[in-house]
């Protein structure tokens, strides 16, 4: 059903909801954050690489992927922090890189800060975990009351359009179908949608003070020195050159790669690029062993 996603599902029970997660190989661990609106599906080729000498986590946001979708839950910016940690601590994961993409980013990041003591290197891919007033009209549009919740939940007005919108280069068509595969209704849509009403934009916003958080645990982690690799795809309508300049300032000892002609979803038009950007920033900067296995 999902090409290229041979790997076994596992689910961890969190407040009465299972939450879905990738955990494959043995070794290192590497710890791959998804955003919206997308699941561990976009980190399908980035999990089969790694995999042979790494030992690879990607969970599915409760609300994402293969994860249960309730419609009665507070899809905020720290319930998905709080579920993050809360799987790490089962898996018993101490020490570990991190991937973060789209939300992945600010989730991540927030996993992070808390504990930057268990961060071995850092990834992040078009993405921010810092406050921003910027947001294309069109993510703008689907916050609007009413007629936000019909275009996100009625005509899957996001997740469908990024097929086209995220990429530089057509998704092949069993491919785009994997992405929106869990995404096939108006209750499955649900948190996509809180996602993008989640956006803190200003200081009344529900999750602008867990952004707040994130963002001055970015300071710590840069003085702890934490190896930065920045892989940006340059035609990405949200996360653009001005989101990437400012993790370039924040982290000035990042190894940095802008793709030109890469979109949002940048491993899908960039991987055979960027696959020895990682094996070579991971496979060699990654020492401590994987903790114990379930």
């Amino acid at each position: 059903m999902y090409p290229d996603y041979p790997f076994t599902s596992r689910y961890l029970q969190i407040s009465g909801h299972r939450l879905h997660y990738v955990d494959e190989g043995e070794g290192p661990v590497v710890v791959l954050v998804h955003g919206n609106p997308t699941w561990s599906y976009y980190y399908r080729k980035v999990i089969s690489l790694l995999a042979p000498d790494h030992r690879v986590i990607a969970p599915d946001h409760i609300g994402c992927g293969l994860s249960d979708k309730p419609q009665d839950y507070s899809y905020t910016l720290e319930r998905h922090i709080g579920n993050l940690q809360q799987l790490l601590e089962h898996l018993r994961i101490e020490r570990y890189a991190l991937v973060g993409h789209d939300w992945g980013g600010a989730i991540g990041m927030g996993c992070a800060g808390r504990h930057p003591e268990r961060i071995e290197r850092l990834v992040m891919m078009n993405t921010a975990a810092f406050r921003s007033p910027r947001i294309p009209l069109r993510i703008r549009a689907c916050r609007w009351p009413v007629i936000g919740r019909l275009i996100v939940r009625g005509l899957n007005g996001f997740a469908g359009a990024a097929l086209s919108m995220a990429v530089v280069t057509k998704l092949p068509e069993d491919v785009a179908r994997a992405y929106i595969a869990p995404y096939n209704s108006w209750r499955n849509r649900v948190a996509v949608h809180e996602f993008v009403r989640d956006i803190p934009l200003g200081p009344g916003e529900r999750s602008y003070s867990t952004l707040v958080e994130v963002e001055n645990g970015l300071e710590i982690l840069r003085q702890l020195d934490i190896p930065l690799l920045l892989l940006w795809g340059g035609r990405d309508f949200c996360f653009d050159h001005v989101f990437y300049q400012e993790w370039c300032e924040r982290f000035p000892q990042a190894r940095k790669y802008f793709f030109t002609d890469g979109g949002h979803y940048v491993l899908e038009d960039k991987f055979e690029a960027i696959a020895p950007l990682l094996r070579q920033f991971l496979g060699s900067g990654v020492k401590t062993a994987a903790e114990g296995r379930r």
